[in-house]
C-alpha cells in the first residue's frame, strides 16, 4: 500500500471517529498511534488533549509546526446527508462525511505529506529543523487547545491545515461574540404601563445597528456585525419580559480589537437606552430600562479534565503579500503542484489568529473546497488528498522558520 491510499485509509478512520468539541479523546489516541506507527519521534499528548509528533531536524534552524484540529462540528440529521455522515464511503473516487473537508482530509494530509521527510533523518538529510505536526482540540469552539498551546509552543513559523483547496492563505478576519443585555420590569402583559419592555430598547439597539461605520482592511475587507440569537427570561407570551439577552457576532479585521467592537455596540446600546427611556418617560433614577455589552466569557472543559476560561474572541491575522516566508511557499507549491497556486484569505477564522497574536507568522494550506465545510455535502476527492500530500511534503521541505524571525 502506498502512502496515498495509507492516508485514505487513515482519513476513512478519522472520519469513522465521532470526535466532537470536548469529546476528541478517541481520535487523539488514534492520531497518536498512526504518527507513532510512521516513525514520528517524541510522539505524545498534553495536558489539553492536543496531539504532538515532531520530525527531528538538525538543529541548523528553529521548528516549525504544521497545525490542524481535531474536533468537528454537529452532522445535524442524519437522513439529510446523501451518505452517512461517519461511514466514510468512497464515491466516485471522493471521501464522504463529516470532516473530509473540516479537519480531517487535512489532518491526514499534514499528516502524512511531513511524514515523508522521515526517511530523509534515516539517511542523514532531515530537514535544517525540528518539524512539529500538532492537532489541537475545540477548535470549533473558541480554540481551547490552541490557547493552552500558544502558551508554551516556540516556532517562528505555522502551516494552519484549514481546507484552502490546496491554495495559500495568509489571514482570515476574527470573530468576537458581544451579548447585549436589556433589564427591564416584568409585569402581567395587561397592564404593560405599569413594568418597563426589555424588548424595547434591543429593538432600538437593532436598528440602531445599521448606523455603524465598520472599519475597512485592504486585504481582509469589512467587518461586519449581525444580531445572531435573542433569548428573554419568559416562556409565557401573556408576561412582559423583564431581562432580553441578545448575541452579536462582530468579524473583524487585523488591528481591531474585540474591546473595539464592544465599545462601539455599547456607544449604539446607550442611545437606544435614551430613546426607550424618553420614549416611556421613564425617570432618570429609575433603574430600569438598563442596556449593558459584553464580551462573552467561555468556560470550556477538555476530554483530559482540564479546565479553561476565556473570552469568545478570536483575532483577525494577516501576513503581508511581500513575506519571504509566503513568498517560499508560493514558489515550492507551484513547482511541487505544476500551477500558479493562487494566494488568498480565509473567510472564516482558524486557530491561527490564536498563534498569530503571540508573534508566530501562520500561513495557510490544506485540501478541500472550504464551502463544503460545515454542510451535508461534505466530501473530498482522493485526487484533492493527493495534491494535499505533495503540497505539505513540498513545504516541509521548502520552508525555513529563519525566514520568519
Amino acid at each position: 500500500m502506498d502512502d496515498l491510499e495509507s492516508c485514505v485509509d487513515f482519513l476513512q478512520r478519522l472520519i469513522r471517529t465521532e470526535s466532537l468539541p470536548g469529546r476528541e479523546g478517541d481520535i487523539a489516541e488514534l492520531v497518536r498511534t498512526e504518527m507513532e506507527g510512521l516513525g514520528y519521534s517524541e510522539v505524545h499528548m498534553d495536558d489539553a488533549g492536543n496531539v504532538l509528533g515532531k520530525v527531528p531536524g538538525k538543529g541548523e534552524a528553529p521548528p516549525m509546526m504544521f497545525n490542524t484540529h481535531l474536533d468537528h462540528v454537529d452532522v445535524g440529521e442524519h437522513d439529510a446527508w446523501p451518505h452517512p455522515p461517519f461511514g466514510a464511503e468512497i464515491h466516485d473516487d471522493t471521501v464522504w462525511g463529516r470532516g473530509a473537508v473540516d479537519i480531517k482530509g487535512p489532518l491526514a494530509c499534514q499528516v502524512y505529506g511531513v511524514a515523508r521527510l522521515l526517511q530523509d533523518g534515516i539517511n542523514g538529510a532531515g530537514p535544517a529543523g525540528d518539524i512539529w505536526v500538532t492537532a489541537t482540540v475545540q477548535e470549533e469552539v473558541g480554540g481551547l487547545g490552541a490557547r493552552y498551546m500558544a502558551g508554551y509552543i516556540d516556532t517562528p513559523l505555522i502551516v494552519i491545515g484549514e481546507p484552502s483547496r490546496c491554495e495559500l492563505r495568509r489571514g482570515h478576519r476574527g470573530r468576537t461574540e458581544i451579548v447585549v443585555h436589556s433589564q427591564g420590569r416584568s409585569v402581567h402583559a395587561s397592564v404593560p404601563h405599569e413594568g418597563v419592555n426589555a424588548l424595547d430598547a434591543i429593538a432600538r439597539f437593532i436598528i440602531g445597528m445599521h448606523g455603524l461605520q465598520m472599519r475597512s482592511d485592504a486585504d481582509l475587507g469589512t467587518s461586519t456585525v449581525v444580531p445572531s440569537l435573542i433569548r428573554t427570561d419568559q416562556i409565557s407570551a401573556n408576561v412582559v419580559p423583564g431581562e432580553v439577552w441578545l448575541t452579536c457576532d462582530w468579524r473583524n479585521v487585523a488591528g481591531e480589537s474585540g474591546e473595539d467592537a464592544r465599545q462601539a455596540l455599547q456607544e449604539i446600546a446607550d442611545q437606544a437606552l435614551a430613546e426607550s427611556r424618553r420614549a416611556a418617560s421613564i425617570a432618570d433614577d429609575d433603574p430600569a430600562p438598563s442596556l449593558e455589552v459584553t464580551i462573552t466569557s467561555v468556560e470550556r472543559a477538555s476530554f483530559t479534565g482540564m479546565t479553561m476560561d476565556y473570552p469568545a474572541d478570536n483575532p483577525a491575522y494577516i501576513v503581508r503579500a511581500d513575506h519571504p516566508s509566503l513568498a517560499a511557499a508560493k514558489r515550492a507549491l507551484d513547482t511541487a503542484l505544476s500551477t500558479d497556486v493562487p494566494v488568498d484569505v480565509w473567510q472564516f477564522a482558524t486557530d491561527g489568529g490564536l498563534f498569530s497574536l503571540e508573534g508566530m507568522t501562520c500561513i495557510g494550506f490544506g485540501p478541500g473546497n472550504d464551502l463544503l465545510a460545515h454542510t451535508v455535502n461534505e466530501a473530498i476527492p482522493i485526487a484533492e488528498l493527493e495534491r494535499g500530500l505533495i503540497g505539505n511534503e513540498a513545504l516541509a521541505r521548502a520552508l525555513d522558520p529563519r525566514a520568519a524571525v
